[in-house]
């Protein structure tokens, strides 16, 4: 598989080093100088669009527009962030926990409200970035600025490192896991149904909010905030923070992140543990409610076999490797 999985049998080794190159790879990513890349003007136009669109729906519609609509738009907001965060990224992505069906099920719905693209193609990228972190075989490399890694490695044709080192990447237990397929059948019905028509239609018919109010909060600006902050993990998290576990790569953690996307912020732990279901070392707290959802499936039994490192591997990774901010207790869990 395109991203190394561990089991607790296997903690007494070294954690992931994202720039590792030896599944499937004969030879190492050497660092190429930038060269100009072909803008996808369709899907330029496409997510400035729906920038503009945001900016235009707030100044119109915010004043009028009811409190129950803000909090019933963050509330759809944060189910699709947990689709992303506990669905396409911790379980799909890193296997990193086992789910039942019933969890499965509501996993891919909530993916669906985020609005974002297939789980094929997000698991694909993403198993891609975490063993390529950073280099020209990562889609959204960080070395290649802020604004790329954020949004503009969506604006133009990748690298070819990352077409020629997408063909590492193991695919196979998506590609047969048959929920998923089934989802990927009916992706535009979901995508439209859970991320807009649903959102928009509660609004008007719960307590009488005006269609375009309804459309421009709960539809538009709604979408465009989330979907960025599933972004500032690509481009944020691997510029400003501490590195207490790995200094050697890129992410880094930064608490304001991780409080925005329900426990993502916690990157440079990620990336030296993938494997973690908690995606931090210290899981459920203020700053990690994906955790903590999780972990009230794993008391009904509906997630399950979920990995962690035993405290003395990160003790050891984080003395040899970190920066020297990391403690027993983080400031988060004071």
């Amino acid at each position: 598989m395109g991203v190394q999985m561990r089991t607790k049998t296997e903690e007494t080794a070294e954690p992931l080093i994202e720039n590792n190159n030896k599944e499937g790879v004969e030879e190492p990513l050497k660092p190429q100088p930038p060269q100009k890349r072909e803008i996808l003007w369709a899907t330029a136009i496409y997510l400035t669009t729906w920038h503009v669109l945001a900016v235009i729906c707030t100044i119109l519609y915010w004043k009028n527009v009811k409190m129950a609509t803000i909090l019933w738009s963050l509330l759809v907001g944060f189910i699709g962030q947990f689709g992303v965060t506990a669905g396409v990224h911790r379980f799909y992505t890193h296997r990193s926990y086992k789910a039942k069906v019933p969890l499965q099920i509501i996993l891919l719905a909530c993916y669906s409200v985020a609005g974002q693209y297939r789980v094929t193609d997000w698991v694909h990228d993403h198993r891609l970035h975490h063993k390529f972190s950073d280099t020209d075989g990562d889609p959204h490399n960080a070395n290649r600025g802020l604004f790329f890694s954020h949004i503009g490695w969506l604006m133009q044709r990748g690298h070819p490192e990352v077409f020629r080192r997408s063909k590492t990447i193991d695919m196979t237990d998506i590609n047969n896991d048959p929920l998923v397929q089934f989802h990927t059948k009916y992706y535009w019905f979901f995508k439209i149904t859970l991320c807009f028509i649903l959102p928009v239609l509660v609004p008007i018919y719960c307590w009488n909010e005006s269609w375009m109010e309804a459309i421009g909060i709960s539809g538009v600006l709604r979408f465009v905030i989330f979907t960025n902050m599933t972004f500032s993990i690509n481009s944020l998290a691997h510029f400003w923070g501490t590195k207490p576990y790995d200094t050697r790569i890129r992410p880094v953690q930064n608490m304001a992140l991780a409080i925005l996307t329900t426990g993502e912020g916690w990157h440079n732990y990620h990336h030296a543990f993938p494997w973690d279901y908690r995606a931090e070392e210290y899981g459920g707290n203020m700053t990690n409610p994906t955790t903590l959802i999780l972990d009230m499936f794993a008391k009904i039994g509906w997630a399950y076999d979920c990995k962690t490192p035993s405290a003395d591997l990160v003790r050891q990774v984080a003395s040899k490797h970190g920066d020297g901010s990391w403690s027993e207790v983080p400031a988060e869990c004071k």
